[in-house]
């Protein structure tokens, strides 16, 4: 929960992370994918035959970072996205996504829009 402008509590966006590319490693994508997620080998390998998938469950935009970031180490091609509007959030300095918000809160209140958010 974050303190909107208004004065008032408002749920905060969760961030999943989605799997765009297998990459060449494979074995070492499958080993952070089980790392990520808790999935057996077995569901691990599905997952990631099916890329583009979504890995993780709406998460904190911290959370869904480190699995992102897991995952890119391993070789995979990995993106974060924002649950209310479906936007790709890119991890470095500065707003993470100049757009505005188009999710059902205030946009000042979605940390994809947000400069303090920034990883």
């Amino acid at each position: 929960m974050a303190w909107g402008s208004w004065g008032g509590c408002v749920e905060e966006p969760g961030f999943r992370v989605l799997l765009t590319e297998a990459g060449d490693r494979k074995v070492e994508v499958v080993r952070a994918i089980r790392t990520v997620t808790g999935l057996s080998l077995w569901n691990s390998k599905l997952l990631l035959d099916r890329a583009p998938v979504a890995v993780t469950e709406p998460n904190w935009l911290e959370v869904a970072d480190e699995a992102a970031r897991a995952l890119e180490d391993a070789g995979a091609c990995a993106t974060v996205l924002c649950d209310w509007c479906d936007r790709t959030v890119s991890r470095g300095a500065g707003p993470l996504d100049s757009a505005p918000c188009k999710g059902p809160w205030p946009a000042e209140t979605c940390r994809a829009s947000c400069q303090s958010a920034a990883l």
